[in-house]
């Protein structure tokens, strides 16, 4: 039996983390298979990319359900039909349910752009810029209930320049997300790192 670990992405946009762990995953040594990519927006861009390397992929509307409990039941279903062991969110800008999490502690991971846990939530390297951090970066942890929360299983650092801007700065950030979060996977998937509370 396959030890390979059956894991759907989420996203929201562009889905480029994502286009780094389907790539990754075309190795055949890799330990996770991407089996399919859940969009909670019809417009997300990395959906063409999902479909382009014959990845099934579902649109999941939070408008389409009465309640968050609705919607995460939804995508549990979805979740079953393509038999996943795992979950990377991967810029998913939707907030999941206690319950959810609960269901998928351990097996449910994120990729935040800074170093947690500094500059939870949104726009974190114009924050990281105004707080005059000399450091920034990004993060892989497991998801809890709460807010990019949860165990880290890895960072990588980038020194902050004189010559700065947000956008600089993201550019440079985003690099190292596609080099942490491959390596992310693979760890979990492999059981190299576990979740502990």
């Amino acid at each position: 039996m396959s030890k390979t670990k059956r894991v759907a992405i989420f996203i929201s946009g562009r889905g480029s983390n994502m286009q780094k762990l389907i790539e990754a995953a075309s190795n055949p040594d890799y330990p996770a298979l991407i089996v399919g990519v859940i969009a909670n927006k019809s417009d997300a861009k990395g959906l063409e990319f999902a479909k382009a390397h014959g990845i099934k992929t579902a649109v999941i509307l939070p408008s389409d359900y009465s309640s968050k409990a609705k919607t995460d039941a939804a995508i549990n279903k979805q979740l079953a039909e393509w038999q996943t062991d795992m979950i990377a969110l991967a810029g998913y800008m939707r907030l999941l349910g206690a319950d959810f999490c609960q269901k998928w502690q351990g097996k449910i991971i994120n990729i935040h752009p800074s170093l947690l846990p500094a500059f939870k939530g949104l726009n974190t390297h114009a924050r990281a810029l105004e707080n005059h951090a000399s450091e920034h970066g990004c993060t892989v942890h497991f998801v809890t209930a709460e807010m990019d929360d949860g165990p880290i299983i890895g960072q990588i650092l980038v020194p902050i320049q004189n010559a700065d801007t947000a956008e600089i700065l993201e550019k440079r950030i985003l690099i190292a997300e596609h080099n942490l979060y491959p390596w992310a996977l693979a760890q979990v998937a492999s059981g190299e790192i576990v979740f502990e509370k």
